[in-house]
């Protein structure tokens, strides 16, 4: 098992969500991030898509009650500290073996949101066919709740399986997210949709896993048709713009329908990089067409695969993230 030791910042059990109940009101949830969630299962010899902790901002510490390996995806500031309180720098995007008793530090998540899963998978009830926390329905992970101080997280096996490492990590895009116009495009003016495409936007404070408003050039509605649309179907990636003309994307958490009109649509190679967007950061948009957006999907997918397929074991135990930052003696002094 895992205790939870301290849990400052959000975190949750993630898995691919719960597609097909969208119909009775019940959105998908999962992972922010699906293709980190995928390599941090593969670093631990996980199947896809087992569930695994999504963390924000910053990290909690727990501590393994028996030997253990986990796997951190993203990138963290994060160390194993022993009984005797030594500590030991634990890598990104790499397999780690505790033994009974270490605990695991997590401190900043530099990504955004990164990912911790354990070999043998968590065991967490399922709901729908998912054990995905939605936390305003009160429902999967723990008690449909974030973790705090307190949690004991049993796993589906122990084991040492052999370390493993990610050569080449994946780096976030910070070009311009692809959208593809509509569903109700027409409710927007020419200008609004110029200034959607053309100008820049900045991500708000009222930002979760449910969706990320907008701050910036306010988009004007037609006004022959207004700011309402009766309530039809929304999905991760919808981007709404109410009355007040701010844009609203959704995520994982979204609700299943709304009654604001959507002017645009992330496509779903691009999601994830939302999910890392922090208060502050910049975004802009770019229009591509269905096509287009479908040979992304195949791209990334085939990208994902691939970068699994590289997964190597580690350098013999051998730190060098940890080497390479430390304050080494520069030079050298003949004896002789």
């Amino acid at each position: 098992m895992i205790e939870i030791l301290e849990c400052p910042m959000p975190a949750s059990f993630q898995d691919a969500g719960r597609p097909g109940y969208r119909h009775l009101g019940v959105p998908l949830s999962g992972a922010l991030d699906p293709e980190w969630l995928a390599i941090a299962n593969a670093l631990v010899g996980n199947p896809w898509p087992a569930v695994a902790l999504e963390m924000h901002l910053l990290g909690p510490r727990m501590r393994a009650t028996m030997p253990l390996t986990i796997a951190l995806a993203g990138e963290f500031s994060a160390r194993i500290e022993d009984a005797a309180g030594r500590s030991r720098h634990a890598g990104n995007w790499s397999s780690h073996t505790l033994a009974a008793d270490e605990v695991l530090v997590i401190g900043s998540v530099r990504s955004g949101i990164g990912y911790l899963a354990a070999h043998g998978g968590f065991e967490v009830p399922q709901v729908l066919g998912s054990s995905s926390t939605y936390a305003r329905a009160g429902i999967g992970g723990i008690e449909g709740r974030a973790l705090r101080a307190g949690d004991r997280l049993k796993l589906g096996a122990a084991g040492s399986p052999v370390s493993l490492r990610l050569p080449q990590p994946p780096v976030i895009d910070d070009g311009p997210l692809r959208v593809i116009p509509g569903p109700q495009r027409e409710y927007f003016t020419d200008g609004a949709w110029g200034c959607f495409v053309g100008e820049e936007f900045t991500v708000g404070r009222e930002a979760d896993r449910m969706g990320l408003r907008l701050d910036g050039p306010r988009l004007e509605h037609d006004p022959a048709r207004g700011a309402d649309i009766v309530s039809d179907a929304v999905t991760p990636g919808a981007i709404q713009v109410p009355g007040d003309g701010r844009p609203i994307v959704l995520l994982a958490d979204c609700q299943t329908v709304g009654g604001y009109p959507k002017i645009a649509t992330v496509i779903a190679a691009d999601l994830p990089r939302l999910g890392h967007a922090l208060p502050g950061q910049r975004l802009r948009f770019v229009k591509v067409t269905i096509e287009q957006a479908l040979a992304a999907r195949r791209h990334a997918a085939a990208t994902l695969a691939e970068r699994i397929a590289t997964l190597a074991p580690s350098t013999m135990g051998l730190d060098l993230e940890a080497l390479y930052t430390a304050n080494l003696i520069d030079g050298v002094i003949d004896a002789h």
